[in-house]
């Protein structure tokens, strides 16, 4: 556990010492990612100052600095692939035996540079990197997304992070809430990279990194193009691409063990900790393969945990001690109920600094409180259903693609027409919904109907145009393979590493528990793009691959079963326990003055739902998410937030200054 931060200022009339300051409170924002060491480095010339925190002992205090000088180092994260890149360094005298994963990284990034090092790792990170030579400063992230990374410019200045609320430290920090982010977060649940909730503050994309020179810096946000300015070192649709057009027949008994080298190759690569690694365990495939490798691979029991629900329609925790009894893991339960999550309410725009509304984040953030006390890393299963066609939404959609593909043209071109109108009805079946299923043109547009929660959500946000995604862009699209690969593609792309790991990130760090994902290993990725869907969906069986080699683990009735998924009864939250949390962020007159929300339209929702009438938590939760994180990061409570800022610097003694200086 680890986290990041920094600043760049665009003028000379901070000192050193406000300067550290700065970047001091920055990190101290960010120190449940890392509370055992933080240190600050500076380079006063230049007016930057970079910061680090992170959780555990062992390796060297970062920032970091190349055995040259020429770099300055800060990493969030780790890498599952040293060994080879160790061996490789040694063979060239470039690096120590004992170099932890940052002195690795440096000794490569002087060998090959930047890029080249991002090429060979594989692992979960994400980085800063100060060229004092040149003056240039590196921003980069892994491929798939687990660790975050904001930036963006406060008074001016160049701010950066691995969490929003490091960046409201900055006493500059004055950016506008985007009513376009709102839009995408009701229609998503979340606001996706490069996106954020405020303007002018940018979140990487996975996979990429940005360069920024003083010029770039000094130009702010008004010249930024993250599309245009950031490049990607590894592409998730070329190698999608590649990996589809490259598929040859493979018998299904050589693929799974294929996938089972690669997934036991993944498992010990993250099971090699410096502390006790433990796993999540819903009972579903996913995270019951991943229980079971670790388990097969040590000669005591591995700690599991589950989380159930007092709501039997979302509770499988007697599924996971089934499983958990099987493999002989020792195994942790607890059951959520309402007021459990009600008191966890308030904390939910702390953890999440950025508006998040997948309601199982608080059955999340309750399993990762409950796993922290025994386990500092954990295990998780993410990634197995959009590796390995797990959702049964995407079973709809092929289906919805395969009758709309028989309909005529005209037909399709008028329903697409005219789908606005009371586009919000269709989320609810009927007719309406027949109708905008007919108006999808290609299987995207009917991928997009089963992940939108708000259909038409500028429609509810004040002043907003929603921005264009992958979803309403073909050319960021998958164009080879069949429709159940492009839109496992558009998962990849957008819910992977927006949704669920930013659910999981941001839930452990709170709690002081880092996960690690093995199904999202990069040679697990591009082996499970390489197979054919055959493989994956086969006469109705999802995830039909995990499901044979799970078979080798367990038995078959703990194997093929039903899914409920892992989601919250918040319709009975809200009627029952949440009520009057939610009634009092609901309020007319505060909508109305609050200004982003059509009032009349969510008061007319929350109507209804109340009446018994339609089934409109989903929507209703995405703007409750909103407002709570407003109430305590609305411009009254931020600015009473940044006071601390304006007041006089405190000492600091010789001996801090040369550990903040130096880093040791």
């Amino acid at each position: 556990m680890s986290g990041l931060a920094g600043v760049w200022r665009a003028h000379e009339d901070w000192d050193d010492e406000r300067l550290r300051y700065c970047a001091r409170s920055m990190i101290h924002a960010l120190r449940h990612r890392g509370a055992h060491d933080h240190a600050v480095w500076s380079d006063a010339a230049a007016g930057l100052a970079l910061s680090h925190c992170r959780a555990f002992e062992g390796g060297a205090a970062q920032p970091a600095h190349s055995a040259n000088g020429r770099y300055v180092l800060s990493l969030d994260g780790a890498l599952f692939n040293r060994e080879s890149l160790y061996h490789e360094l040694a063979a060239l005298d470039e690096v120590a035996a004992d170099a932890c994963d940052a002195a690795l990284l440096l000794a490569a990034i002087a060998r090959w540079g930047l890029q080249r090092t991002l090429s060979r790792c594989n692992g979960a990170f994400a980085l800063s990197l100060w060229d004092r030579r040149d003056r240039i400063l590196w921003l980069a992230r892994d491929r798939v997304g687990k660790r975050p990374l904001y930036y963006g410019w406060a008074g001016g200045d160049f701010v950066f992070a691995s969490e929003l609320k490091s960046l409201h430290r900055h006493p500059g920090f004055d950016a506008a809430v985007d009513p376009d982010a709102i839009s995408l977060l009701l229609r998503y649940d979340y606001i996706p990279a490069p996106h954020s909730i405020h303007r002018g503050i940018f979140k990487l994309s996975p996979g990429a990194f940005l360069r920024l020179n003083p010029a770039a810096m000094r130009a702010g946000h008004g010249a930024h193009q993250p599309a245009h300015d950031t490049q990607v070192y590894w592409c998730a649709r070329q190698r999608m691409t590649e990996a589809v057009g490259s598929r040859t027949e493979l018998a299904l008994d050589e693929a799974v063990d294929q996938l089972e080298i690669l997934l036991q190759q993944a498992v010990s690569a993250r099971m090699n900790a410096p502390r006790p690694v433990g796993a999540f365990l819903s009972g579903g495939t996913d995270s019951s393969l991943v229980a079971a490798m670790m388990q097969a691979q040590t000669a005591t029991p591995v700690d599991t945990y589950a989380i159930g629900f007092d709501d039997d329609r979302h509770d499988e925790s007697d599924w996971a001690r089934k499983v958990a009894r099987a493999l002989g893991t020792r195994h942790t339960e607890h059951r959520v109920d309402g007021r459990e999550a009600l008191g966890m309410i308030e904390r939910l725009p702390q953890v999440w600094c950025e508006p998040f509304a997948d309601s199982s984040q608080v059955p999340t953030l309750i399993a990762s409180e409950i796993v922290a006390r025994r386990s500092p890393i954990a295990m998780t299963g993410d990634g197995g259903d959009e590796l390995f066609f797990g959702h049964s939404s995407y079973c709809r959609a092929l289906r919805n693609a395969r009758w709309n593909a028989q309909l005529p043209g005209p037909l399709r071109r008028w329903a697409h027409r005219s789908g606005g109108a009371r586009a919000e009805r269709a989320r609810l079946g009927g007719l309406r919904a027949l109708w905008a299923e007919l108006g999808a043109r290609e299987v995207e547009d009917n991928y997009l109907q089963r992940v939108s929660r708000w259909r038409d959500p500028s429609a509810a946000v004040l002043g907003a145009r929603e921005p264009l995604t992958v979803f309403g862009d073909p050319q960021r699209q998958l164009r080879i393979g069949d429709a159940a690969d492009r839109i496992q593609f558009l998962d990849f792309q957008m819910d992977l590493p927006n949704g669920i790991l930013t659910k999981i990130d941001r839930a452990g760090m709170a709690c002081g528990l880092e996960t690690r994902s093995p199904l999202l290993d990069r040679a697990v990725i591009e082996f499970a793009w390489s197979l054919p869907t055959a493989l994956k969906h086969h006469r109705g069986e999802q995830k039909y691959i995990l499901k044979k080699l799970l078979e080798r683990y367990l038995p078959a009735p703990l194997i093929y079963r039903p899914k409920n998924g892992f989601g919250a009864p918040v319709a009975s939250w809200l009627r029952g326990p949440l009520r009057e949390w939610a009634e009092a962020l609901l309020d007319e007159s505060r909508l109305r003055a609050e200004g982003h929300f059509d009032a009349r339209v969510v008061r007319g929702l929350w109507g209804e739902f109340l009446g018994g009438q339609r089934k409109w938590h989903t929507h209703l939760w995405n703007v409750l998410m909103f407002q709570a994180w407003w109430e305590q990061y609305g411009l009254g409570a931020a600015s009473s937030a940044f006071a601390v800022l304006a007041e006089p610097l405190p000492a600091v003694g010789p001996e801090r200054i040369a550990r903040v200086q130096y880093g040791y």
